[in-house]
């Protein structure tokens, strides 16, 4: 199937043939032929100009003639000064077409690899509902994972929910203070939407209690520790980690509130996870986990009873893992949450899912798992991602000027609605199914336009642009779908049957060809952006299967064609196009509709 392996060994061969000389597989440099010169495939032949005694140019034609009159996988060659260009033969490429058509699993790298990867996204707070950066989150950690199963992996997809800490008691507070008994049915508002509302009323009026102070004569930032809000919020914390039964009724309320929120959004924005974490039950581990490295000496302890750990050897600095008072922090529960997964798990590779804000906390995560003796400590990856704002601008959740997950959806899922209903594309029988389509085009567009750039850089979403049947846009390649598979019914309709295997003798043209050999490196694709975690890599080699696919359709008749073994060619590759796509837009987390 891997066509460079083979030109790897017929080349291997015409060396040792020619010139006496035994090369190594790694020596044979092949890559694709450069789109201005003619060929499929080039052979860079500098390494062997040594033992060949001639020019670059000399060299390959002779490398080449010899491939050519020994092989009959090439018809054609051409050298440009060192690179010898090898056009391959066109049966080769039904060949390919052939075994592709017919395999179940085309793309899948499998290679009995039976290694744990545990993939961590989402981490939502409990004081407020998910976000615009959280569907970009959820979206990577999602593909990342559906990606590495592809490649062999065995996936363990976790939630680390965090449910504890000031920022949920600020929530708690407000609502205790403003809430006059408010719930999700008497307000009408989602559990998670409720409780954020509560956030921001705490924000608006602990900065007005801190402005206040300020201007009886307090500093700023005296002022901003010693608010009544921030007191009372700092004591309720003390009181839920010392298990307040009072304080601990209402968060609980108050959480089972959000999490019914939270299950909403991620069905419709179509991730799942095999295991939640919550840190309220983490933070106990990870104080425990911290005691023992005190114990042991890999952390020390200050005068106030705050424990720390010197990371200066390590180029890092002191970092605090338990406070005066006791109370956990941020890393404590990252530790805690390590031990768990540890003794839930054998996981060889853990990936955190994380923005680029925390790439120096990840950096002490692992140094401390490594000092703490977790094995794949060191080696944690975190994937860190860039943010994403919309072009007014950046989000603040305190300040409620986040863009809601589920209004974007909502508004995401219309949009796809109306214009698809402008364009004719939803000529369909049952409102059931139109609102299915939008559902998929309107997700599509979101997950598409987010999922196709390169996940290290910040990026702006544009609801507009995103929804575009034309150009490297997720509505295009679900219309390119829906196209080849009404040829398919029509094909089937008017009781057209071809064989599964095509004629190998079947004049193809470039275009065709350029079709199979796109099909043909799938897998590469696949393993490349397993190896890069980056779902952008699939994005954009599905955006160029579509893109060639219409200019073949463009160009070239299927159902009218009179020639039956080109007909059924083109009907076979039309059909595993169609597979590719869908199996490729499924990595991403996108359905493809049948019709449109």
């Amino acid at each position: 199937m891997y066509l460079e392996n083979t030109i790897q060994h017929i080349v291997k061969s015409a060396v040792s043939e020619l010139y006496s000389l035994e090369v190594e597989f790694h020596q044979i440099q092949i890559q694709k032929t450069r789109k201005e010169f003619e060929g499929d495939l080039t052979v860079v032949v500098f390494p062997f100009v040594k033992v060949a005694r001639k020019s670059p140019e000399d060299t390959g034609k002779e490398i080449g003639a010899y491939l050519q009159t020994n092989n009959d996988l090439i018809v054609k060659f051409n050298v440009i000064k060192g690179f010898l260009n090898l056009t391959i033969s066109k049966k080769y490429w039904i060949k390919v077409l052939n075994k592709i058509s017919q395999l179940e699993n085309f793309g899948t790298n499998n290679d009995g690899n039976s290694a744990i990867m545990m993939v961590e996204y989402s981490s939502p707070n409990t004081n407020k509902p998910l976000h615009l950066g959280h569907i970009r989150n959820n979206l990577l950690g999602y593909s990342i994972a559906e990606i590495q199963k592809a490649n062999g992996w065995k996936v363990v997809k976790t939630n680390i929910v965090n449910d504890r800490g000031i920022h949920i008691c600020k929530s708690m507070l407000a609502w205790q203070l403003f809430g006059n008994g408010e719930t999700p049915e008497t307000s009408g508002l989602k559990g998670d939407h409720l409780v954020g509302k509560y956030y921001v009323k705490f924000d608006k009026a602990y900065k007005a209690e801190v402005e206040a102070l300020v201007a009886d004569g307090m500093s700023e930032e005296e002022a901003m520790k010693s608010a009544p809000l921030i007191q009372q919020a700092q004591q309720m914390l003390v009181a839920w980690e010392n298990h307040d039964p009072e304080v601990y009724e209402l968060w609980e309320k108050m959480n089972a509130w959000v999490y019914d929120g939270f299950d909403v959004t991620y069905k419709q924005l179509g991730v799942d996870f095999d295991k939640i974490y919550y840190e309220s039950q983490t933070y106990l581990d990870g104080k425990s986990k911290v005691e023992e490295g005190l114990s042991k000496g890999v952390f020390y302890q200050r005068e106030d009873g705050s424990v720390w750990a010197d990371l200066t050897e390590e180029g890092l600095d002191e970092k605090l893992l338990l406070r005066a008072d006791g109370t956990s922090v941020y890393m404590t529960q990252d530790i805690g949450t390590a031990a768990l997964r540890y003794a839930d798990y054998d996981i060889n590779k853990m990936v955190y899912v994380v923005g680029n804000e925390q790439n120096y906390h990840f950096q002490v995560l692992a140094v401390l798992l490594d000092k703490l003796g977790f094995e794949w400590g060191k080696d944690l990856l975190h994937f860190s991602y860039g943010m994403v704002e919309l072009p007014e601008g950046k989000m603040k959740s305190r300040e409620g000027t986040v863009v809601d997950a589920d209004d974007l959806m909502a508004e995401m899922v219309d949009t796809a609605r109306e214009i698809a209903r402008e364009l004719g594309k939803l000529d369909l029988s049952s409102e059931e199914e139109i609102e299915n389509i939008a559902r998929m085009v309107g997700m599509g567009a979101l997950k598409y336009f987010i999922l196709k750039v390169d996940p290290k850089k910040n990026m702006t979403f544009n609801p507009e642009e995103s929804i575009d049947f034309n150009g490297n846009t997720g509505p295009f390649i679900q219309y390119t779908h829906a196209r080849i598979k009404s040829v398919l019914r029509k094909a089937e309709e008017q009781g057209i049957v071809h064989n599964i295997n095509v004629n190998e003798n079947v004049p193809i043209s470039e275009k065709e060809t350029n079709l199979i050999q796109l099909l043909a490196s799938y897998p590469t694709i696949v393993r490349e952006a397993g190896n890069q975690f980056s779902p952008a890599v699939i994005a954009n080699f599905t955006y160029e299967l579509v893109k060639e696919y219409n200019q073949f359709y463009h160009d070239h008749s299927i159902l009218k064609e009179e020639n039956l073994d080109l007909r059924g060619l083109r009907l076979v590759l039309s059909a595993t196009v169609a597979d590719v796509i869908k199996n490729s837009m499924a990595l991403l987390g996108i359905d493809v509709p049948e019709r449109m």
